[in-house]
């Protein structure tokens, strides 16, 4: 066998419970402290109450809160990305049909969404020099940014969200 493998045995190493009660056992460590014992614990003693060690109950409740507010802050974060008042500028638009539509008066999402609600494609391409390949740019930037164009199906959970309300 190897020598100095096991550890020191304590013969009568100390037990002592945070209502006061000790005894002795035989362990590998001096002193053992414990929070509930058989003179203390309510299963041994009778007693109806709740034994909350370190507050679980208070760091529950507040993983809880903090958990509430991280989905909360999300779809605030989700809502202003598709909010209809923002600029068109920073949402990368191909440079030409951005200062197309900045030429034309257009600034915000929502005047190209009205627009298209409108006067439907016909609106943006009847802007001087504003083509198909720039309506079809700008509605794919569009819609990778979340916003749903008229006509367009809107996303599946929206649906169903819609429907359960």
């Amino acid at each position: 066998m190897k020598p100095n493998l096991h550890p020191e045995w304590h013969a009568d190493a100390q037990v002592i419970c945070a209502c006061g009660n000790s005894w002795s056992v035989g362990a590998t460590v001096a002193e053992i402290r414990t929070d509930v014992c058989s003179k203390c614990h309510p299963f041994f003693t009778g007693e109806q109450r709740i034994v909350d060690t370190e507050g679980q109950v208070d760091r529950f409740m507040r993983r809880l809160r903090a958990r509430e507010d991280a989905i909360r802050e999300a779809e605030e974060r989700r809502a202003a990305k598709t909010s209809p008042a923002l600029a068109l500028d920073t949402i990368d638009l191909p440079t030409r049909a951005a200062k197309l539509l900045a030429e034309a008066g257009l600034t915000t999402v929502g005047d190209v969404m009205d627009l298209l609600s409108e006067k439907g494609d016909d609106g943006l391409t009847d802007i001087k020099g504003f083509g198909l390949k720039a309506l079809a740019d700008t509605k794919r930037t569009l819609r990778a940014h979340g916003f749903v164009l008229p006509g367009d199906e809107p996303p599946a959970e929206e649906v169903e969200a819609a429907e359960a309300a």
